[in-house]
Order: structure tokens, then C-alpha cells, then sequence
């Protein structure tokens, strides 16, 4: 697949998930930058500070965070200038992480999608077919 995406951000605390995550968007070639923040305070400052030519079109989105979670990060995104907050986001969770409560939040429209770490070449696939279709949960 070539390049389709000018960015993609990646927000996780976890190092080695960063890494690998980075090393499987890059090899599948979607995007021609990748994006690494390793907190929630952190992607939003870039995303406040950055032109919106440079945003990325999505982010993936790590819940369990020190600090700020995921959950207050996409609260905080939400409040964001509107040319600012147009990414598809999706959340990424361990499979044993899904619980009722996180249910109701994705049904409420607050992110596009839930997906189990770690990023594939399937999950982009995914997620790169939802962006196409303009199904963002937004």
C-alpha cells in the first residue's frame, strides 16, 4: 500500500509498544510521518501547537496512561479548536481491557473505534477503510 496518510500519532506511556507500533505503520508504508507522544499532556500540546496542514489523520490512542488517561485526553481533544480535532481516533486497549463502561462510551459517539494492541497491518487495514467510508464516530 503507498503512502495515503500525510500523519499518523501514536500516544501511549509504553516505549517498546511505540516502537513497535512505529515500526509496523512505517513498514506498511500508509503514511509519511508517524507521530510518537508518550503522554496524553503531550499529544495535545503538539496538536494545539501545530498548523493544521501537519495534523494527523489518525490517532492511535493508549487508555491506560499515568497522568492523563486516554479518556481525559479525548474530553480534553473534544475541546480543541475545530480545525484541530478532526483525527479519526481510536482507542487502543489489551483485549482483557473491554468493560461495560467502555461500551457506553463508544456508543455515545465519543471515538471511532475500539481496537486490541497490538497494531497489525489488519488493524490499519481497518482503520484506513473506516477513514475512507468518512465513518469516524464524530
Amino acid at each position: 500500500m503507498s503512502n495515503i496518510l500525510k500523519s499518523i500519532m501514536l500516544i501511549d506511556d509504553n516505549k517498546i509498544d511505540n516502537m513497535f507500533h512505529d515500526r509496523v505503520i512505517k513498514k506498511s508504508n500508509v503514511a509519511n510521518t508517524v507521530i510518537v507522544k508518550e503522554s496524553a499532556q503531550e499529544a495535545l500540546d503538539f496538536l494545539k501547537n501545530t498548523i493544521n496542514q501537519e495534523l494527523p489523520e489518525i490517532i492511535f490512542l493508549d487508555i491506560n496512561m499515568p497522568g492523563m488517561n486516554g479518556w481525559e485526553f479525548i474530553e480534553h481533544y473534544k475541546q480543541l479548536d475545530p480545525d484541530k480535532n478532526k483525527s479519526l481516533v481510536v482507542v487502543m486497549l489489551s483485549p482483557y481491557e473491554i468493560n461495560d463502561e467502555d461500551i457506553k462510551r463508544k456508543t455515545s459517539g465519543i471515538f471511532a473505534d475500539f481496537k486490541t494492541k497490538p497494531i497489525t497491518q489488519v488493524t490499519l487495514d481497518e482503520v484506513l477503510l473506516r477513514l475512507k467510508s468518512g465513518n469516524t464516530g464524530h
